[in-house]
């Protein structure tokens, strides 16, 4: 996948995955009471900075900080710009 945006410095630009439906047990839930995912794809990655280069690299799924980075919309889908220091780890 290939977006339209090259992200500066230290930001990545992160593909949300979808917030889950129903619990383990089989009960749905309903989209008031949904919370925002915390893991999601990498879709790009700006340059790092001098002295600290980029981990992550585009297809690598991340687990980031629950109010981390902004909201974005590109060609009519929703993204993340964040830091990655608001990311925790790859998993």
């Amino acid at each position: 996948m290939s977006l339209n945006i090259k992200p500066i410095g230290d930001r990545v630009v992160v593909e949300a995955a979808p917030a889950e439906e129903k619990t383990a047990s089989g009960i749905f839930i309903p989209d008031t009471a949904k919370e925002k995912p915390q893991q999601g794809t990498v879709v790009a990655v700006g340059d790092g900075k001098k002295d600290e280069p980029i981990t992550v690299k585009v297809g690598d799924t991340v687990l980031y900080s629950k109010y981390g980075g902004t909201e974005i919309t590109i060609d009519g889908k929703e993204y993340l710009m964040m830091r990655e220091s608001d990311i925790y780890g790859i998993l």
